[in-house]
């Protein structure tokens, strides 16, 4: 029997990425966490961590500060093969304003290099895989200076051995039930056989055709051409002088990779052959099964209306200045015919909003989604976050938040099948 994959969990959640890799695990080749990582900041109640260690156990799981663990108690994180990790995206996600979005720069964006101390303190022990999940707007920060912080992230990955491959992916065009967008980054240790397969290749035919996240999720065959550019200077330098003479467009498109800080990029266009599961195929039906919470009264459905609503008005910032605010109507309730929209943190609760979902029932009263659908959406087994204790219930309204932290289960099950096939090979 071939060794398990040894996988790291950082920013763990409550295991988005363990359910995806373990299900992805073949006969002779699966995998393993020998070593997690789960914090919130500035929370009293660790909701996440705690549903983490109930559904896997206590062994080898950290609730502290990341990068006090990194600094002070280095020795605590397991060797490991693969590490993987959802890093914190508040400072590049698309819910807040680009003048707030501050990058690297920002207090979760630092946590980056956690990730980077990890792999650099490892040293000749550091993982031969890596697999990294985040906002898509990540290949555009910080809103000065687009596409410089990955440009950093990319160069520290080449100077510590790695070549990068990355795709955005959204989860409805491969079938899957929700339309949530996310970059995923993956790369390759120096001396592993798909670092070697990377090198030899044709760059354009292992973004579309031969690479890891190719065989995961094919592209439509087309004349593809790709953008080349190199990644020069130090650290300092990337981060002082990248995209400062075209701050206002992105050189990365939603396709590339990186070997030896020489990027190629280009845009690529999504195929699948799956059937898609749609939000009517997960919500609940019997209404019966469904609190009274979640439904709208009559007296609710004019604040809901307003917010879902299309709206031109008269606004005035806190310096005194009035500018016209303006956005479109949103689908009101929600199609059951099509994947979700994408679950937002703010997703629980019973106060109006235009970002929540509201669906229409068979007996035509509108509800809010329940956290286990929430859970549906995300591809997780039902009411996997419902208990942190095997007494104590997690706060709906946190299992909601949480939902909106996660991922799709189902692409990185995708990518973990496909990259075990090219482990196989080593």
């Amino acid at each position: 029997m071939k060794k398990k994959i040894r996988v790291a969990e950082l920013f763990a959640g409550v295991g988005g990425f363990r359910i995806g890799l373990e299900s992805a695990g073949g006969k002779d080749c699966g995998y393993e966490v020998v070593w997690s990582s789960q914090w919130e900041p500035g929370a009293v109640t660790q909701h996440a961590s705690e549903i983490y260690i109930r559904q896997f156990g206590e062994k080898g799981h950290s609730c502290d500060d990341i990068q006090k663990v990194v600094a002070d108690r280095f020795d605590e994180i397991a060797d490991h093969d693969l590490l993987v990790g959802g890093f914190p995206c508040q400072d590049y996600s698309v819910a807040r304003t680009l003048s707030h979005s501050e990058g690297l720069k920002g207090k979760k964006g630092v946590l980056w290099w956690s990730i980077y101390n990890i792999l650099e303190k490892k040293g000749k022990k550091a993982p031969r895989f890596i697999m990294l999940e985040n906002v898509d707007r990540l290949l555009k920060s910080p809103a000065s200076r687009r596409g410089r912080d990955f440009a950093v992230m990319l160069a520290s990955l080449a100077d510590l051995g790695y070549v990068v491959e990355w795709r955005v992916i959204n989860a409805a065009e491969y079938g899957f039930p929700q339309r949530r967008r996310r970059v995923f980054i993956l790369g390759y240790k120096r001396n592993t056989g798909v670092n070697r397969d990377m090198r030899k290749s044709v760059k354009t035919e292992w973004m579309t055709k031969d690479g890891v996240i190719a065989k995961a999720f094919p592209v439509e065959k087309d004349t593809f051409i790709a953008t080349e550019f190199k990644l020069e200077g130090d650290l300092a330098e990337v981060t002082k002088t990248f995209s400062s003479d075209q701050p206002a467009k992105s050189p990365f498109e939603n396709s590339g990779i990186m070997i030896d800080r020489k990027v190629y990029t280009m845009k690529v266009f999504p195929k699948s052959s799956r059937k898609p599961v749609v939000l009517g195929d997960v919500i609940e039906t019997d209404e019966k099964k469904v609190p009274d919470a979640y439904f709208i009264g009559n007296d609710e459905l004019k604040a809901w209306e307003y917010l879902k609503g299309g709206k031109k008005e008269p606004r005035k910032t806190k310096t005194g200045h009035t500018y016209h605010y303006s956005e479109g109507p949103m689908v009101f309730p929600d199609s059951l015919d099509r994947p979700s929209r994408t679950i937002v943190t703010g997703e629980g609760g019973r106060s109006a909003s235009r970002f929540k979902h509201v669906i229409r029932t068979k007996s035509g009263r509108l509800r809010r989604l329940m956290p286990i659908e929430l859970e549906r959406l995300n591809m997780f087994p039902d009411n996997h976050t419902k208990f942190m204790t095997e007494d104590r219930e997690t706060p709906e309204i946190r299992r909601a938040f949480i939902m909106g932290n996660a991922l799709v289960v189902g692409v990185i099950r995708e990518l973990g099948k496909s990259l075990r096939k090219f482990a196989e090979k080593e």
